[in-house]
């Protein structure tokens, strides 16, 4: 991509199935891939952290947790906005007792200037009781003007350079759900300023790749980079399913065929973590043919984007609705 915007096209290596980055080291019944060229080993289901502040009983996400670590999972999600905090203070509350040493920490950040950031970063740790992220990322990354803002004088970069250089943030990458145009300005701006992500979190699902699609436009990109990618709203909280043309267990393994490192997904209770188990344990990549029936079923649903209101409204734009976060 250019400093124009404009997107590439979709190339076959983008799903190719023979791609060394679909290969997965497997311990018992979980499934590991190298993250990007961080030297990590992450599990290929991610525990989304909005969803681990559902239950009305934080015990019971704090047994939803370890019981997802127990079985393996060792990839954590969260953000600084998630419930107000409650979804980090449930996660720290869960990582006590030796739990934080068995997994990989991701949390994001909304500041877009250093002072937010560096503040938003301390209070994160302390809600996960823990000094130090494994990841962290800059969280809604929907705007055309974000990476300015980021990558600016007194710009969030700033304050998180200087947390990775105090040992308080190993890696860094960013999300974002709303248009792949913006994620590939991200990467160009980064590239500018010779800033390297780590990590790039977006949208890959069956119907993404119909409508606006972060598969095709962005994925080969961060494949070329060596950037680890994290898939996210591969059931899109539930709403991919209501098209009746998919079930649950195909939305997760369509999102593991894609040359991913981990899939999060939305857990709330113990049913749900089963059936993302269950996933996990019974994966194997879609054939060409398998994928090729899946996207026909999928294309009519798809192709306005109405089943992927995360790119289409501001309903799930938690800084649109709180622009004071962005500092």
């Amino acid at each position: 991509m250019g400093g124009n915007g404009q997107t590439r096209a979709s190339p076959s290596s983008a799903i190719d199935p023979s791609l060394d980055l679909l290969h997965a080291t497997r311990r018992g019944d979980m499934p590991y891939r190298k993250l990007g060229r961080t030297g990590a080993e992450v599990s290929l289901i991610g525990v989304g952290g909005s969803h681990i502040g559902e239950p009305d009983d934080e015990q019971e996400s704090i047994r939803i947790i370890r019981s997802a670590i127990d079985a393996g999972v060792n990839f954590l999600d969260n953000c600084w906005d998630y419930k107000g905090g409650e979804c980090e203070l449930r996660m720290g509350k869960a990582l006590r007792d030796g739990y934080r040493d068995k997994v990989f920490l991701m949390t994001k950040i909304d500041g877009r200037t250093r002072e937010a950031a560096a503040g938003q970063i301390d209070e994160s740790l302390r809600r996960l009781q823990t000094d130090r992220l494994d990841l962290l990322q800059f969280h809604e990354v929907i705007r055309l003007e974000d990476p300015d803002r980021i990558f600016s004088e007194e710009g969030a970069v700033e304050a998180v350079e200087a947390a990775r250089a105090a040992g308080k943030v190993r890696f860094v990458g960013f999300t974002g759900h709303k248009d792949p145009i913006v994620h590939l300005r991200m990467l160009d701006i980064a590239r500018d300023h010779g800033f390297h992500f780590d990590t790039v979190q977006m949208p890959l699902n069956a119907f993404d790749a119909h409508f606006r699609s972060f598969e095709h436009a962005v994925l080969p990109v961060a494949i070329e980079q060596d950037i680890g990618v994290l898939a996210m709203k591969s059931i899109g909280g539930g709403i991919l399913l209501d098209a009746n043309v998919v079930s649950a267990r195909e939305c997760l393994h369509y999102a593991m065929s894609l040359p991913v490192a981990t899939v999060i997904t939305g857990i709330d209770s113990m049913q749900i973590l089963r059936q993302a188990l269950d996933a996990a344990r019974t994966f194997k990549p879609l054939t060409p043919a398998e994928r090729e029936a899946l996207l026909e079923r999928t294309r009519d649903a798809a192709c306005t984007g109405r089943y992927e209101r995360f790119k289409t409204t501001s309903v799930f734009d938690g800084t649109a609705q709180h622009p004071a976060w962005l500092g």
